[in-house]
């Protein structure tokens, strides 16, 4: 057993995998000992006086080979017995290829799914980021973390009903419609509740497709939960559609299910509202988000991940460590995620704020503000000119088209942002002024000096936000 050897010229076992014919060798004259001694002095140390052969064989590919030897006082193969030794060579080379083929899709289903999920987990201001995927066969679980303007963290966790290549498919894209609509800086009930239609389209989709198509017949059926994370404010809102709550960890080690209201998973045809909840996070805060599987070692108190998490000053990497310790090697949590999140307050010397006049002076007391701010950070002179001209140009927009009270904040982390908040929920929109029209160009000069800007709402009015990448020598 265990003895791997070649497959020797000029000998009966070299002919059946050639010819692919099933034969019966007596050992009792043998013509070819010469030819593999080795073998031959084995079989008579064993006394084997009979010899059937029968090659594995599917589609003309070789797969292996049956060899079967009567020993001692036991009868001699005969002919009658090849039909029998080829029906079980047959059936074997069946499920080898069987074996072969599902390892092949296992194996495309883990890489997809791998590739699909962040590589290396993106730097974020006020969060600390860190994750678990238990090894098993290729799940539908999946998880991401977004950073969203104003030093906020998106934090995102999923489960599709699926397994293997479909779900790897299905889980790409809703994280790619998450990645868009977390672009538009939506609350997070709003984001699912556009998901829900981006689901419910994939889903007719699939009902359109051929009956004889396997996934003409299976439903499709997900989770979600989507995370905010304000530093300024210590606190997360967040939704779900169909996916557990989180548990929360405070820097003391109390631990305690956040109180989350449920919706429908998606792709239900239950048309119920989902709500989003606002609960607090002080700086120190674990939050642990992690696949349905593994709710029952989350939420109860006894739960092993629970007692794992209770040490929130530890490392995320060694939480991390510990939870897969501790949880047991069962088949439903193969290829379920968990997905820390360790919150962190916003430095005061990277951040400045201010509450504008409501008049005509506000984009000269802006543009004065902003300087002095971005001389105590050293940033050059091509960059302040052109963060004075992006908020001088916002700033004249809130005061002339919006409402009172207008603030101005800047935050330098991993590029330099401006904040205009003012208490109107009127949308600006860019426009594309002739060259005779006396306005309309403030947005258009903001987005061409920006790298990226937009609008957010919130109760009591919008912020309308730019980002500039910095200079590496400044960043």
């Amino acid at each position: 057993m265990g003895d791997v050897r070649p497959v020797v010229h000029g000998t009966p076992y070299q002919r059946a995998l050639s010819d692919l014919r099933a034969r019966v060798v007596p050992l009792s004259d043998v013509s070819w000992s010469e030819a593999d001694p080795e073998r031959i002095r084995i079989l008579r140390e064993f006394g084997a006086h009979s010899l059937l052969l029968a090659p594995m064989s599917l589609r003309g590919t070789v797969l292996g080979l049956l060899s079967l030897y009567r020993c001692g006082d036991a009868e001699a193969f005969t002919e009658e017995d090849i039909p029998v030794a080829a029906a079980m060579a047959s059936r074997t080379a069946l499920g080898i290829d069987n074996a072969r083929r599902y390892v092949h899709e296992f194996t495309v289903a883990s890489t997809l799914q791998r590739r699909l999920l962040p590589q290396l987990p993106e730097d974020q201001p006020a969060v600390e980021t860190h994750h678990l995927l238990l090894p098993g066969r290729a799940s539908g679980s999946w998880y991401d973390t977004i950073s969203l303007p104003g030093a906020r963290t998106a934090l995102v966790i999923g489960e599709v009903s699926e397994r293997g290549l479909q779900a790897s498919t299905t889980m790409g894209q809703l994280r790619t419609v998450v990645h868009a609509l977390a672009a538009l800086d939506l609350e997070p009930d709003e984001l699912l509740a556009r998901l829900y239609d981006t689901v419910a389209r994939l889903a007719r989709e699939r009902a359109q497709l051929p009956a004889s198509d396997p996934l003409h017949r299976e439903a499709l059926a997900a989770t979600c939960a989507y995370a905010v994370y304000d530093p300024f404010t210590e606190t997360c809102a967040m939704a779900s559609a169909g996916h557990p709550a989180p548990l929360v960890v405070d820097p003391d080690g109390t631990t305690g299910v956040a109180d989350l209201p449920i919706g429908p998973p998606l792709g239900s045809t239950t048309q119920e509202p989902v709500a989003a909840a606002t609960f607090p996070l002080r700086q120190g805060s674990v939050l642990a988000l992690g696949s349905g599987a593994l709710s029952e070692h989350l939420a109860p108190p006894s739960g092993a991940l629970r007692q794992v998490l209770a040490h929130p000053d530890r490392p995320l990497r060694e939480l991390c460590d510990e939870a897969a310790y501790a949880l047991p090697d069962s088949a439903e949590l193969h290829g379920s995620v968990l997905l820390l999140a360790r919150t962190r307050t916003m430095p005061a010397e990277r951040y400045a704020a201010w509450e504008l006049p409501y008049d005509t002076s506000a984009p000269a007391t802006a543009r004065r503000l902003t300087s002095r701010r971005l001389a105590d950070w050293n940033l050059d002179d091509d960059t302040g000119e052109a963060t004075e001209l992006i908020v001088s140009e916002m700033v004249t927009n809130a005061v002339r088209y919006g409402r009172p009270p207008v603030n101005l904040r800047l935050i330098l982390d991993r590029g330099l942002t401006c904040e205009i908040r003012d208490g109107s929920t009127t949308a600006p929109h860019m426009k594309y002024a002739g060259a005779v029209d006396e306005g309309g160009r403030g947005l258009f000069i903001v987005s061409q000096l920006a790298t990226v800007w937009g609008t957010r709402y919130a109760p009591g009015g919008k912020t309308v936000w730019s980002e500039q990448t910095l200079p590496p020598d400044e960043a």
